[in-house]
């Protein structure tokens, strides 16, 4: 089906794992929605198991999986780019020159005082939260993970950090998880340019798919995904579908 609302139970869990099942909550993508989740915490979890729970619809937060499994509301659907496929598009590419003077390092994240600054600053811009965040919680957020992870750094020439992003590696995935930014250089379109960049990372180590989190068809925040194609859609009834034009 096409709508939200659909007769598919939630996906099982590629192992047999105890659930936790959330309280209702008022949903944060589609207005006037009660959304609902089941979730696992996880100390340590083999790379090839958290690409198969994805594949069964699960994201997760820190140490905690989790599915959403609202009442009769299927909308939350994975959506990944294949990457042999992938063709930036005319607009994608200016903004790849665009960012062509900025230098990206990886490796283990990592929670410094800089990202914890950069971080506050961003979300107080883009999400309107101005109570500050805790360095602990941010790290219970987004620093502790129950997988291999990897960090992005995008510093400008002088050496300012102007972005961060954090994903999770498996064989057969990228899948990112969040990135941040400084709020002063929307201009550069950083989110495009650090997703184009981990596609590139992603296809030079040969892994077949990047992940981009949950795809809401109705969800305005989550149509730049579309602008990702080829992409593919993991559909209620299990089946990758191809994603939006």
């Amino acid at each position: 089906m096409t709508g939200d609302h659909c007769p598919y139970p939630s996906f099982p869990p590629p192992v047999k794992v105890r659930l936790v099942v959330t309280g209702d909550h008022p949903c944060a993508y589609l207005p006037g929605r009660t959304a609902q989740n089941r979730a696992l915490w996880s100390e340590r979890m083999p790379a090839e198991l958290y690409h198969r729970f994805m594949d069964a619809n699960f994201r997760r937060s820190g140490q905690v999986l989790y599915q959403p499994i609202c009442g009769g509301c299927r909308a939350c659907r994975q959506i990944r780019v294949p990457v042999s496929t992938f063709h930036p598009s005319k607009s994608q590419r200016r903004c790849w020159r665009r960012n062509a003077d900025l230098s990206v390092s990886k490796g283990k994240p990592h929670l410094t005082s800089e990202k914890f600054e950069l971080y506050s600053r961003y979300v107080a811009a883009w999400h309107g939260k101005q109570e500050p965040e805790s360095a602990d919680g941010l790290s219970q957020f987004l620093y502790c993970s129950p997988v291999d992870s990897l960090e992005y750094e995008y510093r400008e020439p002088a050496g300012r950090l102007v972005g961060v992003g954090i994903c999770d590696l498996s064989p057969l995935s990228l899948s990112t998880v969040y990135f941040y930014h400084d709020p002063e250089t929307s201009a550069r379109g950083l989110g495009t340019y650090a997703a184009l960049y981990e596609i590139e990372e992603a296809r030079g180590a040969g892994i077949p798919y990047y992940y981009m989190g949950f795809w809401i068809d109705r969800c305005p925040t989550m149509h730049y995904k579309a602008s990702f194609r080829p992409s593919e859609v993991l559909h209620p009834d299990g089946i990758w579908r191809p994603g939006p034009e």
